[in-house]
C-alpha cells in the first residue's frame, strides 16, 4: 500500500474484533511513530502499549474515557511527549515548549495511524480523556503532556468516508 491509499483508506474505528494484537505489530507502527520528524530532532515522544485488562478495568472504573468503546478496544495507545526536552530556542519565534512537544507528538501519531492502517489495523483518536488519571495509573511523569490516546484492533467495522471539504475551501 502507498501512502496515498492509506490516507484515502483510513478511518475512525470504534468497533474491534476480539482478536489479539501481537507485540511484533505494536512495535512496527511504533516504530513508524519513532521515523518522524520533530523540531531540532528532540523526540519528545513517548508511547505506552495498554493491552492488560485489569489496566483497563481500573481505568473504567474511574471514568478515564468518555466514550466507551476505548475499554474494549485491544490496544490502547496513550500518546505522551515531554515539552522539557526542548533546550534550543529562537526568540520571538518559538511556541510554548508545550505546543511544540504536542505538534512534535501529533506528527509522530500520524505516522502511527497510516502504517497501522498499512498493516490492515483500525485505528481512532481519542481526546475526552482524564490525562491526569492516565498519568497517574501508568506513573508517567506530569512533565509530560497527554492529549489524547490512540485506540487500535483489527476492524469489526467498515464506515464510510466522511465527508470532507474541499480543496478549494482550504488551499487560499
Amino acid at each position: 500500500m502507498d501512502v496515498i491509499k492509506a490516507i484515502e483508506d483510513r478511518r475512525s474505528i470504534r468497533n474491534y474484533e476480539d482478536k489479539e494484537i501481537s507485540d511484533d505489530l505494536i512495535r512496527e507502527v511504533i516504530d513508524a511513530a519513532r521515523l518522524a520528524p520533530s523540531g531540532n530532532n528532540t523526540q519528545p515522544s513517548t508511547y505506552y502499549a495498554i493491552k492488560d485488562s485489569e489496566i483497563k478495568s481500573r481505568l473504567k472504573e474511574n471514568n478515564v474515557f468518555a466514550q466507551d468503546f476505548v475499554y474494549t478496544a485491544p490496544v490502547i495507545i496513550v500518546c505522551c511527549a515531554d515539552p522539557t526536552k526542548y533546550t534550543k530556542h529562537v526568540e520571538g519565534r518559538d511556541s510554548t515548549n508545550e505546543m511544540r512537544a504536542i505538534r512534535d507528538l501529533s506528527i509522530a501519531s500520524s505516522y502511527l495511524v497510516l502504517r497501522a492502517t498499512e498493516l490492515g489495523l483500525g485505528t481512532c483518536y481519542v481526546g475526552w480523556l482524564k490525562a491526569e488519571k492516565i498519568k497517574e495509573f501508568l506513573w508517567i511523569s506530569q512533565d509530560n503532556v497527554l492529549p489524547y490516546v490512540i485506540t487500535m484492533g483489527y476492524p469489526a467495522e467498515n464506515p464510510k468516508p466522511r465527508p470532507r471539504k474541499s480543496i478549494d475551501e482550504i488551499l487560499l
